[in-house]
């Protein structure tokens, strides 16, 4: 009789187990938000991918050279951009910027900006729609720039910050093919001087056409627009990134001015991109 309530305890649990093994494969496994991917420009990037994902995350690093007519200013950055939620994205850089000098114009001098760490930029992206159907991504975010005074000012004035910059933006993507990708990034940029309460309003619109290939790597266009009270600035930026890796990779862009505002001349950039 013990023998018989013993087998009949045995089949009990082994079937009891089968059971509970059966009702947890049965739960799926939480499923991920959708995510396209879309080519990000290289000079003005994207704050984060659209449609990031919680816990994605990216470090980059950029070097670049600008011919300013009268002198060469050479710049880069260090930026930090993670997600803290699904499709909301944060960033935070630190650029600078250093100047030499060429040759003087008739008068015997030049304005030339001096050697500085330009500022901190903190931003915050949200991705609202993404449609698998029509493969479009579209998000809006915020920018905020806080400038530092140059060196100079900084020991003998002692102020840190010589102004600031607000920038709402709204970005738009779309997959027109599979490799064919396009983007449009634009808003509105607002600066205020301290010292002067002086307020100064542009337009930025950054307009996009990249071709990817099916390793990741890509060639494109990136066209910059600023519009202001002066005439409006317009810079191509031929483009092409190249991945060695799932986690490096590699971008370099030329500047090429199409206006003739102010003495801006060739540029180029590079950009280090690397996932922790």
């Amino acid at each position: 009789m013990k023998n018989a309530i013993a087998i009949i305890l045995l089949i009990f649990v082994f079937f009891s187990a089968n059971a509970q093994q059966a009702k947890d494969s049965a739960v799926p496994p939480p499923t991920k938000p959708l995510k396209l991917h879309h080519a990000e420009p290289l000079y003005i990037d994207l704050i984060r991918d659209l449609g990031a994902r919680k816990g994605e995350k990216e470090i980059n690093v950029g070097f670049g050279m600008a011919d300013e007519k009268n002198y060469t200013s050479y710049t880069g950055f260090a930026e930090y951009e993670f997600a803290v939620a699904d499709r909301l994205g944060l960033e935070v850089e630190v650029p600078f910027e250093i100047c030499q000098g060429q040759q003087r114009d008739d008068s015997g001098s030049f304005d030339m900006p001096e050697n500085r760490l330009e500022g901190l930029k903190v931003a915050t992206q949200y991705t609202f729609w993404v449609s698998e159907k029509y493969q479009t991504s579209m998000a809006v975010g915020y920018i905020q720039e806080f400038e530092l005074s140059c060196f100079s000012d900084l020991s003998h004035k002692g102020k840190l910050f010589e102004g600031t910059l607000y920038n709402p933006i709204f970005i738009a993507a779309k997959r027109l093919t599979p490799h064919i990708h396009t983007l449009l990034y634009t808003g509105p940029l607002i600066e205020q001087k301290f010292e002067t309460n002086e307020w100064n309003t542009s337009a930025e619109v950054n307009v996009n056409l990249h071709y990817v290939f099916t390793n990741g790597n890509f060639v494109g266009l990136e066209t910059n627009m600023e519009f202001s009270e002066e005439k409006p600035s317009i810079v191509f930026r031929p483009q092409a990134k190249v991945q060695f890796s799932d986690r490096v990779s590699l971008g370099l862009a030329v500047g090429v001015p199409a206006t003739e505002r102010s003495n801006h001349g060739l540029s180029a950039m590079t950009r280090l991109i690397w996932v922790p």
